[in-house]
Formats: structure tokens, C-alpha cells, sequence
């Protein structure tokens, strides 16, 4: 078992953590759910499940609501329901081991890679602290845990009735009123708090981590023009959006548990999600690719100026070649036509058409994958299910 790297916030200034830090992160140790050494991801996917679906699960059997007899619409039919308790809230736990191990690997980068010079580390590490106290932040949690329970009473009129269908799985009506029983307030005032918090932590987490990038693309950084990742350097931030693959997952996941259920029981049709869709993937996309493009500014400056002082060398060069060779004229800057880094004639042409091709954010493919499969995936398969019935 390896000894985690330490923290910014411990003095190692070429590291900065999104996971290990914060309430939820203290709280979750002092329970013992998180180890000295490690996440202890599994031992926490055990517990919140524990926590969140069996008691529900039980008195489901209990009252014999979880498949057809009782009530029209029992458990079993209420995907939103399982897959909060069995698919999202367990990814949005896994995600912390995937965003621990790319944060800790993509903020050295930074240093390591001359993007950052020594004279200004200091600045660097001060942006990481601050970082830090803002991941930490008591306030923010706070605010996170007021806001998950208050989101559970939009289900609730003023008079304590139910608004969403979701839950008539639990509801009685034998006294002529409908009542809820326990499982139904587990589920509102349990599982949809607990699952909304793990939403926001995920958020807050993302807001810091576009924090920092802001604050560092406002650093004077050592872009190099001619790196072939065509983001002057910058290309390791590609990565960043895996971070939240998982997170992206399980968002997924739960909007698509609401589609299947409306489909299959509901007679709704695929092409009534379509909008939907188009805007739940615009809004997934801005989200979680946005904090990339504030280093957009820094990569169009560095277009725009390398265009301009590698356009005039490309132009002397080529002239002299021009000269000495076509016209067979004596030139005057042999320095220049005569140096070994430039080469041939096609050398410096290639370094211009390198500058012309830098992009404007340090985003790839592989990063507008990292978003829409996950985002995808879930939906794909609940738009399947309309083909598989027409089948049956």
C-alpha cells in the first residue's frame, strides 16, 4: 500500500488534490469510512447502498409493493429509484479515485513542463493554497447540505401532499387521503439529500478546479509556439475532463432511469426526449469542457504574436532563398539562410504552418469523448428499449 502524494496544503507545491480535503472528506475519515492511506471507495459504496436502497428494499417486501398487486405502480418499476442508490451514487464515489490521480498528475505539469518558471512558483503555490481553502471550505458545505434537504420538500404542497409520481409506489389511500409510508420518506428525505449533496460536492469540486485554471491562465505562461501538442504546451490538459467522466455517468444515468420508466409505462416515445436531449448534452458539454476555454485568451495572444514574428522570419528566409539561388545575387544576412536550425526552405514553412494550426483551448477528440460517451451511453440504451418493445 503506497502513501498518497501530499498536498499543496502540506507544502508540496507541485501538487494539488480535488478529492482528499474538505468536510465531507473529514467527516467521512473520522467515521472511519475513509482509511489513514487511500479513499476506501469500497467500503463506502457498501455503505451508502446499506444506507440508501436496502431499508427502502425492505419495507418494499414487507408491504408487498415491490412488483404488481398493491399498488399500480410498485418499486420495481421506478428505475429512478435503484439507480440512485445501486448506479449514481456509487459513481459519484468511484469518480473521486479517477479525479484524484489526474488532478495529482496534471497541476505538476505546469512546473515540471517550464509553463511555469522559477521565478514564479511562488505565485503557483499560492493559487494551489487557495485552491485548497476554497475546496475546504465549511461554508460551501454548508450551503451544500441546506440545499439538498430543501430541494426534497419541492415534491410537497403546502398542505403535505404529494406532486410526483415517483413515489406512488408508497403511497397509501386507504383513509380516503393519500398517506406516504417509511420507504417513501426514506427516499425523499434520505436518498434524494444524499444523492443531491454527492451532486453538489461533484459541482463545487468543478468550480474550484475552474478557479484555478483561471487563475493560472492569468499567469505569465511560457507557451511554446512550436509544441506539437498545438496548444502551446497545454496539451496534458486534455485529460481534465476524464476527471468527471464518471460524474457525467451518473447524471446520465439518473435522467435516463426517468426516460425508461416514462417509456415503458407511461407510453411515452423516444421522440418526445429528443429535445430534451439536444439540450441536456449542450448543457453537459458548457459545463464540463467550459473551464478548458479560459485558457483561450492565452493560446489566441499566442497565435496571433507567433504568426506574426515566425511570418516575418518565414518571409527574410525565404526571400534570401529566393535571391541566392533563383536570381543567383549575393545575400547580405547569410546568418540567416545559413542557419543549421532552420534548415531548408521547408523547415521554417513548417514552423508557420505549426503556429497557424494552434488551436484555441486545450481541448482533443479524446476530450469531447470523455464527456458525450458517458453522457450518452444511458440514454442509447433507453432509446433501445422503444425498438426492443415494438419487437415484442
Amino acid at each position: 500500500m503506497t502513501t498518497p502524494t501530499p498536498d499543496v496544503s502540506n507544502g508540496d507545491n507541485r501538487s494539488f488534490s480535488l478529492v482528499q480535503g474538505g468536510p465531507l472528506y473529514r467527516i467521512q475519515q473520522r467515521l472511519g469510512l475513509i482509511p489513514r492511506r487511500g479513499l476506501g471507495i469500497s467500503r463506502r459504496m457498501i455503505f451508502f447502498t446499506l444506507l440508501t436502497w436496502v431499508p427502502i428494499m425492505v419495507w418494499a417486501i414487507v408491504n408487498e409493493r415491490v412488483f404488481l398487486g398493491v399498488v399500480t405502480e410498485p418499486l420495481l418499476q421506478h428505475f429512478g429509484v435503484h439507480v440512485r442508490c445501486l448506479v449514481a451514487i456509487p459513481l459519484l464515489i468511484t469518480a473521486e479515485a479517477v479525479a484524484q490521480a489526474i488532478s495529482r498528475r496534471i497541476f505538476p505539469c505546469f512546473v515540471t513542463s517550464g509553463l511555469v518558471t522559477e521565478d514564479m512558483i511562488p505565485r503557483f503555490v499560492e493559487i494551489l493554497r487557495q485552491a485548497v481553502r476554497l475546496r475546504d471550505s465549511w461554508v460551501a458545505a454548508a450551503m451544500m447540505v441546506v440545499l439538498a434537504v430543501l430541494l426534497a420538500w419541492r415534491f410537497m404542497g403546502a398542505d403535505g401532499a404529494l406532486h410526483e409520481d415517483t413515489l406512488s409506489w408508497a403511497i397509501s389511500g386507504e383513509s380516503g387521503l393519500p398517506r406516504m409510508g417509511f420507504g417513501g420518506w426514506w427516499f425523499l428525505f434520505v436518498v434524494r439529500p444524499v444523492f443531491i449533496f454527492f451532486l453538489l460536492h461533484w459541482v463545487w469540486k468543478l468550480f474550484v478546479a475552474a478557479v484555478v485554471f483561471w487563475r493560472i491562465a492569468h499567469l505569465d505562461l511560457r507557451l511554446v509556439p512550436l509544441h506539437p501538442d498545438r496548444v502551446g504546451g497545454l496539451g496534458f490538459l486534455e485529460q481534465a475532463p476524464f476527471a468527471f467522466s464518471l460524474v457525467i455517468l451518473a447524471i446520465s444515468s439518473v435522467v435516463a432511469s426517468h426516460w425508461a420508466h416514462q417509456i415503458l409505462y407511461h407510453d411515452a416515445h423516444v421522440t418526445s426526449f429528443i429535445p430534451q436531449l439536444a439540450l441536456f448534452m449542450a448543457i453537459i458539454v458548457v459545463i464540463f469542457l467550459g473551464p478548458l476555454l479560459l485558457f483561450s485568451p492565452q493560446l489566441g495572444q499566442l497565435k496571433r504574436r507567433s504568426l506574426l514574428t515566425y511570418g516575418s522570419l518565414v518571409t527574410e528566409h525565404c526571400r534570401l532563398v529566393h535571391k541566392r539561388w533563383i536570381v543567383g545575387e549575393s545575400v547580405e544576412n547569410e546568418v540567416v539562410l545559413d542557419a543549421t536550425e532552420l534548415g531548408a526552405v521547408t523547415d521554417p514553412v513548417w514552423m508557420y504552418e505549426a503556429v497557424a494550426r494552434i488551436r484555441m483551448a486545450p481541448l482533443s477528440n479524446r476530450s469531447l469523448l470523455a464527456v458525450v460517451v458517458p453522457a450518452l451511453l444511458p440514454i442509447i440504451l433507453v432509446f433501445a428499449i422503444e425498438a426492443v418493445v415494438l419487437y415484442m
